[in-house]
């Protein structure tokens, strides 16, 4: 997979998981454990996308 495609996916995951988040903070019955995972999981998603774009440049 080249870079382009790469940073593509974990760009879709990222809105993927905004997404996610933000039906999972609507809920009525919102899980603060599942929601602190997912902002986790998002944070990683970002710091990746930005050390590989700071590498290509």
């Amino acid at each position: 997979m080249n870079i382009e495609a790469h940073l593509a996916t974990l760009t879709k995951r990222h809105g993927d998981l905004e997404e996610e988040l933000h039906s999972a903070m609507n809920q009525p019955s919102s899980d603060t454990t599942k929601i602190k995972e997912i902002k986790r999981r998002k944070l990683r998603i970002k710091d990746e996308i930005e050390r590989i774009r700071s590498s290509i440049h």
